[in-house]
């Protein structure tokens, strides 16, 4: 089993999936910092400015830092990105129907996000604000195997202390979707379905069979897998063979992957 990192952030922008109440990235992951040999991006976990400078998609600049989070951040309430996307430069969309850029969605606390169709007397699950502590509070883990066939390669996951009573999903991040000289391809759900729902103290287990998702390296054409991310979904929707519909911090939310790209030791063969 290789433990999943709680974090905030998918790609380094936009900065995070997750904002504070004054409209700033809450970010726990890679913060572009400046250094002599120009920009770094060590993990770690500040308040980063939604006014931070966006280069072209492939550059980096550093980010507005405006301070550190500190353990009095812990009871912050976490809020989702507006839209449209502040500080995005990611030219794919994540859903064939994802609504033009221009919609405009307002910041939400991520416990009253207007869920579709919802009614008073549904019985929302998630009615308590969702703070920077508990959100880092997740732990989770995945095991990997190749199956006998050399083909498929299974995938198990166990989690704790997520976010109780929730709807999550599974992304697989390849190596060619935030390639800028190929051009990115549009990351994918792990599975599908991709969803698992939380139990009231935030335990949940997910597996997930793909078709050779580590072709070996000199196989034309390859996109293997190089991390998982798992997603609390704010608007508490799953979307089939997408991902989301609004984008990074609209409605998905990275909360655990791999801090670096990953299982590199597991090679699928083409199918017989």
């Amino acid at each position: 089993m290789v433990a999943l990192t709680p974090t905030t952030q998918g790609p380094l922008y936009p900065p995070s999936e997750i904002m504070n109440a004054d409209g700033d990235f809450v970010v726990v992951g890679r913060v572009n910092r400046t250094s002599p040999d120009g920009v770094v991006a060590p993990w770690g976990s500040a308040i980063v400015s939604a006014k931070s400078p966006v280069p072209e998609f492939g550059r980096h600049l550093p980010h507005d830092v405006l301070r550190e989070i500190t353990p009095a951040d812990d009871d912050m309430v976490l809020y989702t990105l507006p839209t449209p996307l502040p500080c995005n430069n990611y030219p794919m969309t994540f859903s064939p129907d994802q609504p033009p850029a221009a919609r405009i969605l307002p910041s939400y606390p991520l416990h009253e996000v207007p869920i579709p169709d919802l009614r008073a007397e549904d019985g929302r699950k998630v009615t308590e604000p969702i703070t920077l502590g508990h959100w880092l509070r997740a732990k989770g883990e995945v095991s990997v195997k190749v199956c006998p066939d050399r083909y498929h390669a299974e995938f198990d996951f166990e989690f704790a202390d997520l976010i109780p009573n929730s709807l999550y999903t599974v992304m697989s991040l390849r190596e060619l979707d935030l390639d800028p000289v190929a051009g990115p391809t549009r990351p994918g759900p792990l599975g599908v379905p991709n969803v698992f729902v939380t139990d009231r103290c935030g335990a949940a287990r997910y597996s997930a069979t793909l078709p050779d998702p580590f072709p070996t390296t000199d196989r034309p054409g390859r996109n293997r897998i190089i991390n998982v991310i798992v997603l609390w979904m704010s608007y508490q929707r799953s979307y089939g063979g997408a991902i989301g519909q609004y984008g990074l911090g609209g409605d998905i939310h990275a909360q655990l992957k791999l801090t670096v790209p990953s299982f590199y030791e597991h090679c699928t063969t083409q199918e017989p």
